[in-house]
């Protein structure tokens, strides 16, 4: 165990960060604060000075994360984008290769993807060059600068042990769910649950004010009754105010939907509360709303009239 911890990324070790949306500006902002030595690199070079980062924190080429960082999170929107991260031309394993640093990057991996091309994308990588950990994360990206955000993680004990520490210092709290891909997988069940709860709450105050009741005051009730979710904690404030400033964009839950069907067709299992919550989600974009809040749901079960 002693030569594990030795091999250990710890701070002021510096941390590559691909992608700097919502979930990547929270990674850049937990590493900070737990001692940690940044580089961010984003598809729109204007995200990085957006989000903070001085230049000296700033990557133009996936090859500085390569060549510079003792480890990488990947922070991406798709699978696709995963892939080209780690694999195309210019990627993190094509750089590393001919990078004077000596052993493989140890690369996390927080994006949602598609669990069966993640696992075999996983299994392809070269081990001299990337060491793949997948870390799914539960969590709007507010709990997750919170702490408050659930790793899922799959990956080989270690390749685990090196990054534990890197682990620790963004999220509050994980879990080892099984091999590559089964993070992807718990992700996907677990956002089909947190879907559906975040429809039903909008619907239930939609239905709750269109009877007459004050939408404040039921949802006091709500949360003392036995409907109870995490859910309201969270989501329900911001959708009575009408405040979608996103901490999970309705684009992301579709993608996350569309991702769940996908699985469950292959499967030949139907999901029926899933296909209407990823309804609901292409009516809140047809109406403009693909880059609010998902809790911009309120909204289009409120279109929904008779």
């Amino acid at each position: 165990m002693k030569q594990q911890i030795d091999r250990q990324i710890v701070p002021p070790a510096t941390i590559g960060v691909v992608g700097l949306g919502l979930m990547g500006a929270a990674c850049v902002e937990r590493l900070r604060a737990a001692g940690f030595g940044v580089l961010g690199h984003d598809i729109d070079p204007r995200q990085a000075e957006r989000i903070g980062l001085a230049p000296a924190e700033r990557a133009d080429t996936l090859s500085r994360i390569a060549q510079e960082c003792d480890a990488a999170v990947i922070a991406v929107f798709s699978t696709a984008q995963v892939k080209a991260v780690l694999e195309g031309p210019g990627g993190l394993a094509q750089a590393r290769s001919l990078a004077a640093a000596a052993g493989p990057l140890t690369t996390i991996c927080i994006s949602t993807c598609d669990p069966d091309a993640l696992a075999t994308m996983a299994a392809g990588l070269p081990r001299a060059q990337i060491a793949f950990v997948e870390m799914p994360v539960s969590g709007t990206s507010q709990q997750f600068v919170r702490g408050e955000a659930l790793g899922l993680l799959a990956a080989n004990e270690a390749d685990l042990a090196r990054v534990v520490p890197v682990i620790d210092a963004m999220v509050g709290k994980w879990h080892r769910v099984g091999g590559a891909g089964d993070g992807a997988r718990a992700k996907l069940a677990i956002n089909l649950i947190l879907g559906i709860n975040r429809a039903a709450l909008a619907e239930g105050l939609v239905f709750a004010q269109r009877m007459g009741l004050d939408p404040s005051a039921f949802l006091a009730v709500a949360r003392d009754s036995a409907a109870w979710s995490q859910i309201m904690d969270v989501k329900g404030a911001k959708m009575i105010a009408g405040d979608f400033t996103p901490h999970g964009k309705v684009t992301q839950s579709l993608k996350d939907f569309t991702l769940m069907l996908d699985q469950a067709q292959r499967l030949g299992q139907q999901l029926p509360l899933g296909e209407t919550y990823a309804a609901l989600m292409r009516g809140c974009v047809e109406a403009g709303e693909a880059d609010l809040d998902n809790g911009a749901v309120i909204r289009e079960i409120g279109r929904r009239r008779r």
